[in-house]
C-alpha cells in the first residue's frame, strides 16, 4: 500500500520530488529519475535538466551559508573541522575544478561548497562552475539507470525477493564507500600535515 503511494507520488509529482531530493542528496532521486525515464513516466532530458536545477540550488545554498554565516558554521560544524581542513587544501590543489569533483566525493559534499563561501571565491564564478557541474552529474547519473532500467526494475525485485541476501550486501558496500573515503580524508590531512613540517 505504502509503496504504490509512493510509486503514484513519483509518477503525478515525479520532476518536484525528483528537484527537492538533488537539493537534499541526489544519486537515489537520480537513479529513480533515469528509471522513470526509461518506462516512460518521465521524460530524459527533462529529468537530467531538472535534476541538474536542484543540484545547483542545494550547493548554492551551502556556498551562501558559508558566505554569510562564516562564524556561524565554524561554531556548528566545529566537529567537522577536519572535512573543512581537507576542502581547503583541496581548493588550493586544485582551484576550480574542484566543485566539479566535490559531486562525486562521499562526506564532502555538503562541506566543499560551505568551505567555499568561506573564501574569497567570486561567487558569479562558483554559480556559473556548479550550475555546469550539476547538469554533468545530472546526466553521468540518469542516463545509466535511463539505459539500463529494466535490469535494474528486475534487480530490484530479486532484492525484494532476496531481501536477508540483499541487506548485508548493501551494507558491506556502504561501510567499503564509507571505509574508502575515511582513507582517502586521513590521507590528505597526512599531506597537510608533513607540508606544515
Amino acid at each position: 500500500m505504502i509503496e504504490q503511494f509512493f510509486t503514484d507520488s513519483l509518477k503525478e509529482y515525479g520532476y518536484v520530488i525528483l528537484f527537492l531530493w538533488c537539493v537534499l542528496e541526489g544519486e537515489m532521486g537520480l537513479v529513480m529519475g533515469g528509471i522513470m525515464s526509461h518506462t516512460g513516466d518521465m521524460q530524459y532530458f527533462l529529468t537530467v535538466f531538472v535534476a541538474g536545477l536542484g543540484g545547483f540550488a542545494g550547493d548554492q545554498i551551502y556556498f551562501s551559508l558559508g558566505r554569510f554565516n562564516k562564524g556561524l558554521i565554524q561554531r556548528k560544524l566545529y566537529k567537522q573541522r577536519r572535512k573543512f581542513a581537507i576542502a581547503h587544501l583541496l581548493l588550493s590543489k586544485y582551484g576550480w575544478p574542484i566543485i566539479f569533483m566535490q559531486r562525486y566525493m562521499y562526506g564532502l559534499r555538503t562541506v566543499i561548497p560551505m568551505s567555499i563561501g568561506t573564501t574569497k571565491f567570486p561567487a558569479r564564478k562558483f554559480a556559473l562552475i556548479n550550475l555546469l557541474s550539476a547538469w554533468v552529474w545530472a546526466a553521468i547519473t540518469v542516463t545509466p539507470a535511463y539505459i539500463f532500467g529494466s535490469e535494474l526494475l528486475d534487480l530490484v525485485v530479486i532484492a525484494k525477493e532476496h531481501w536477508y541476501f540483499a541487506l548485508p550486501v548493501a551494507a558491506l558496500l556502504l561501510y567499503a564507500i564509507h571505509a574508502y573515503f575515511n582513507k582517502l580524508e586521513q590521507h590528505f590531512l597526512n599531506k597537510r600535515i608533513d607540508r606544515s613540517k
